[in-house]
């Protein structure tokens, strides 16, 4: 029998719209990817999205400065207590961090009924209602409309040291991180030379003492506009012709960079308390096979203004897998609000609830 609502991805968006779904009595199953997978490990894309792997989140509404150790025994069952508190230590920071803000997330999901399997989508057929979707050991299901939330990962360098020092001083995002204490008043790299990144680097300016802009070439890829705010911002240096050949640290913290030129064989350290990667993200659609409409950057596109619909009537998308601007958790759970009651609706208007 087909389900109502089959919810794929299990960050921000897909949790929202679980929440939404099951309050309506959509009965949604969500496939939060498989939580074994040492590929998606590696791809950034196990369960509970990108926000699991970070530390501090300040910038999510409801979570001021306080020890949350007595809430979190009784919100999240003990197996998803955090480490701090199953080891009776000390909270790390006055912040919720991501891994917590994603488990009491999904356990609110759970609380109304949302079912849950720890399940990679490989295959989908949107050819016709019901939707069919493979998971990943051989099971087969229906659905009769599909929320597509599975995000969109960050890409990195590549480099050992930058996978040792993620969330030690290494970041994706500096809209996110940039602000944290680890961060005032401290020289800080951007990688990267498109909008983003310069972006990021502008950005940043507010609380680092100093912020070198990294790029392989000697012409910025940015806007005219945003390459000339760039490179005439006094506390914005640009290395031109070089590239990020290790990250420095001392174990616990990044301290700073090697550059290699492209040029030729010189080489440059730069003391630094932290590196941002803004050299673009890679929405997570390969499973659709091409079935649903892609933007230039290969995000999902939204096909109706300020609604989640996709180009597959009964499919709605939601979170950063259909954003490419925002990219924050707070408008990723939006919409993820957004296409549950967009997939109510279009329940609603079929006869089908």
């Amino acid at each position: 029998m087909a389900r109502k609502v089959i919810i794929i991805g299990s960050g921000p968006a897909g949790w929202a719209a679980a929440i939404y779904a099951a309050r309506a009595n959509l009965e949604p199953l969500v496939f939060e990817g498989d939580n074994e997978s040492e590929l998606n490990r590696q791809m950034g894309m196990l369960p509970l999205g990108q926000l699991a792997n970070t530390t501090e989140v300040e910038n999510f509404p409801s979570w001021p400065a306080g020890d949350l150790r007595e809430y979190l025994k009784t919100a999240l069952p003990p197996e998803d207590q955090p480490y701090w508190v199953q080891a009776n230590k000390e909270q790390p920071a006055h912040v919720i961090y991501g891994p917590e803000l994603m488990r009491l997330m999904r356990q609110q999901a759970r609380n109304f009924g949302t079912e849950i399997r720890s399940l990679d989508v490989t295959e989908v057929d949107l050819s016709k209602r019901p939707f069919h979707l493979k998971t990943h050991d051989g099971e087969s299901h229906e659905a009769m409309a599909l929320i597509i939330s599975t995000g969109a990962r960050a890409n990195w360098l590549n480099l050992p040291s930058e996978d040792k020092y993620k969330n030690m001083g290494v970041s994706a995002c500096a809209v996110c991180d940039g602000a944290l204490p680890m961060f005032r008043n401290k020289p800080l790299v951007v990688v990267g030379g498109g909008d983003t990144a310069v972006e990021e680097a502008s950005f940043l300016t507010k609380f680092a003492s100093k912020v070198y802009l990294i790029h392989r070439r000697d012409k910025l890829r940015a806007s005219k506009i945003m390459a000339t705010r760039a490179m005439e911002h006094p506390k914005i240096e640009i290395k031109w012709n070089s590239a990020v050949d290790e990250v420095l640290g001392d174990g616990k913290m990044v301290t700073g960079v090697r550059l290699k030129s492209t040029v030729d064989d010189k080489t440059e350290e730069l003391e630094a308390k932290g590196m941002f990667v803004a050299i673009g993200h890679t929405p997570n659609t390969k499973f659709l096979n091409g079935q649903l409409e892609l933007n230039e950057a290969g995000y999902v596109q939204w096909t109706k203004l300020a609604r989640t619909n996709t180009s597959v009537e009964g499919v709605f998308a939601a979170g950063d897998v259909s954003d490419d601007y925002y990219r924050q958790a707070v408008t990723a759970a939006g919409t993820g609000c957004m296409a549950a009651l967009d997939a109510e609706r279009f329940l609603a208007h079929h006869g089908e609830i």
